[in-house]
């Protein structure tokens, strides 16, 4: 009864993030459309631009290979399964042994590295030139999402995500900077790989501007709607990384009970809408930075793994 308990508790998971990650993108949208002074789209509109292409059926360029067309596919499964991997209510699930930081970086950067194909393979100016922007950024955000799970797992002793939790949850934590700084660096790296602003504005389709957009172009239909929910995927397992490493007060205990469950559901949701307000905020009262500034933002998250990394191990040894 436990294994099909968890099992259950699980799939409702992996739907949960397919079905929230959406609206979390038109949460963003809401409030910074509120805080321009325009009434904008509603919350539930990126659902319905989801059904309408996945109504339709993708076109194809002529000298489009076979890799394009299952790229979207492939895409939407590596970020899929990353997101469900991270605990978002509670812990103790069957996918929890595979929750691996490790892992789930693997999982996205294999889900970029068929996102870069796939933008290269039309050989439009555009396709290459975001794919080229999007690696140079991630030559720069891997190496700090490196060592801030570095740090994580010297602070915690694992690399996964439901043994860090338990760590942070309990009281022998303590007050630790080398916490501080991951968290940072983790806010940094999620705003570069999101394609977030100071990075890059989702909301242009300018030739000077756009990094995830620009890789794009070419695909519509279904296709199109695979990758839009990928994004949404990849920035809601972000934000479910951030609260649960780092603010995983509410998560409900392996076998807890159906109100337990219900109370981290809703728990989950408020750090999700929080998230999402907060990122709409932040995102009005900043602008684009020039491309050639990014390996500075960029450099400055590395340098705060980097610290942390050092401070771990200077307090461990006094």
């Amino acid at each position: 009864m436990d294994l099909i308990q968890s099992s259950l508790i699980q799939a409702v998971q992996m739907i949960l993030v397919l079905v929230l990650a959406p609206g979390l993108t038109g949460l963003v949208r809401k409030v910074k459309a509120c805080l321009l002074g325009r009434q904008g789209p509603p919350i539930v509109q990126p659902y319905r631009d989801l059904l309408r292409l996945f109504r339709k059926s993708p076109v194809l360029a002529p000298n489009a290979s076979w890799l394009f067309r299952i790229a979207p596919y492939l895409i939407f499964a590596f970020t899929w399964l990353a997101t469900a991997l991270v605990p978002t209510f509670c812990l103790g699930l069957p996918f929890g042994p595979w929750a691996d930081l490790i892992a789930i970086i693997a999982l996205i950067g294999s889900a970029r590295f068929f996102l870069a194909l796939s933008a290269l393979d039309v050989g439009t100016s555009f396709g290459g030139i975001g794919a080229s922007r999007e690696v140079m950024i991630a030559s720069l955000a891997e190496p700090a999402m490196l060592l801030v799970v570095f740090t994580l797992a010297l602070v915690a002793g694992s690399t996964e995500l439901s043994t860090i939790t338990a760590f942070v949850l309990s009281p022998s934590v303590g007050l630790r900077v080398s916490m501080a700084l991951s968290f940072a660096a983790l806010l940094l790296i999620a705003l570069a790989e999101n394609s977030r602003l100071p990075i890059d504005n989702p909301a242009t389709h300018l030739e000077l501007t756009m990094v995830h957009e620009a890789m794009i172009l070419e695909h519509s239909g279904r296709h199109l709607a695979l990758l839009e929910l990928a994004a949404s995927l990849k920035l809601l397992l972000y934000f479910s990384l951030i609260g649960t490493i780092f603010l995983p007060w509410g998560l409900a205990t392996p076998g807890a009970s159906f109100s337990s469950y219900l109370a981290g559901g809703l728990f989950y949701l408020l750090k999700l809408a929080t998230a999402g307000v907060t990122l709409g905020i932040f995102e009005t009262t900043l602008a684009k930075m020039r491309l050639f500034r990014v390996p500075d933002f960029l450099g400055a998250a590395l340098m705060l793994g980097l610290l942390a990394t050092l401070l771990r191990f200077v307090s461990s040894s006094l």
